[in-house]
C-alpha cells in the first residue's frame, strides 16, 4: 500500500486522491532521478485500487522551470543507446493509467511545460506562466512537447509558442485550452483536489478505460517524438547559438544569434 511521505517527491492522501508534489524549491528543475522517482510513484498509484486520481503539485515559486542549464549536466542524465534517459522517464509518465490534475503556480517552462502536459487537466494560479522557451536557448523542444502541445492546443497555437518562446499567461492559456481553470493562488491545491475528487466519484474502471481510449497511442507517440527531439537537441547543443542562448537567458537579455 502506498504511504504518505516527504522528500523530493512528497505524497499526501485525501480519500481516493493522491497529492504528489515536487519538492525541490524554488524552481523544481527536472533531473532524470526526479522524473524516475515521479514515474515510480505514479506506477505505485496505478497499482493501488483505493486510489483513483492524482493531483500533481509543486512547492516553491515555480511548478517546474525545466532543466537547469547552469548545471554541468542539465538534465542529470546522459545519452544512453541514442536515447536520453530523461525522455525514457517522460514516456513512463505518459503511460500512467489513472487521471492526473496538475496544480500549476509560477513557471511551467521548457521541460516543466512538458511535465504539465502529462496531466489530463491543469488548474493554474494567476501567477502561472507557460512557455516552450527552447528557441531562446538555441535549442529544440523536448520532453515530447512537439507532439503533446499541438495535441492540446492545436498546431497553430503550438507553433506560435514553440517558434517565439513566448510566455503565456493563465487567462490566455484558459482560452486556448491549455488550462482548464484559473483560481487564486491560495485556492490552487483545493481546486485541483476538487476536480480530482470529481473524477474519483465515478466508476474507476470506466474512467480508466475511457481515458485509455482518449489517450490511445500517446506514450508510444511520445517515445517516437522524443527520439527525434533528442537527435535535434544533440546536434544543436554543439552550436555557437546554443552557447549564446544559455548566456542570454542567464543574463535576461535577447540572444545575439548568428545561425552558427
Amino acid at each position: 500500500m502506498i504511504q504518505e511521505r516527504d522528500g523530493e517527491i512528497s505524497i499526501r492522501l485525501e480519500g481516493a486522491v493522491a497529492i504528489v508534489a515536487l519538492n525541490r524549491p524554488p524552481h523544481n528543475h527536472v533531473t532524470v532521478e526526479l522524473m524516475r522517482e515521479l514515474a515510480d510513484v505514479l506506477a505505485d498509484i496505478d497499482a493501488e485500487p483505493a486510489l483513483r486520481a492524482t493531483v500533481l503539485a509543486a512547492t516553491g515559486r515555480s511548478f517546474c522551470a525545466g532543466a537547469d542549464f547552469s548545471a554541468p549536466a542539465p538534465t542529470g542524465g546522459s545519452p544512453k543507446g541514442g536515447i536520453n534517459e530523461l525522455y525514457e522517464e517522460a514516456v513512463r509518465l505518459f503511460a500512467a493509467k489513472k487521471p492526473i490534475v496538475a496544480a500549476v503556480q509560477g513557471a511551467a517552462i521548457g521541460a516543466g511545460l512538458g511535465l504539465a502536459l502529462v496531466a489530463d487537466f491543469r488548474v493554474a494560479a494567476p501567477e502561472a506562466r507557460f512557455s516552450a522557451n527552447f528557441v531562446k536557448l538555441g535549442f529544440h523542444p523536448g520532453f515530447g512537447i512537439s507532439h503533446t502541445l499541438p495535441r492540446v492546443i492545436g498546431l497553430q497555437k503550438a507553433t506560435l509558442m514553440c517558434l517565439t518562446g513566448r510566455r503565456i499567461k493563465p487567462d490566455e492559456a484558459l482560452s486556448w485550452g491549455l488550462v482548464d481553470e484559473v483560481v487564486p493562488a491560495d485556492q490552487l491545491r483545493t481546486a485541483a483536489l476538487a476536480l480530482a475528487c470529481e473524477l474519483g466519484e465515478n466508476a474507476p474502471l470506466a474512467v480508466q478505460s475511457t481515458r485509455a481510449t482518449l489517450r490511445e497511442g500517446l506514450a508510444a507517440a511520445v517515445r517516437a517524438q522524443t527520439d527525434k527531439e533528442f537527435i535535434e537537441q544533440a546536434r544543436l547543443r554543439q552550436t555557437k547559438d546554443f552557447a549564446e542562448g544559455i548566456r542570454a537567458v542567464a543574463e535576461r537579455r535577447p540572444g545575439n544569434f548568428t545561425g552558427t
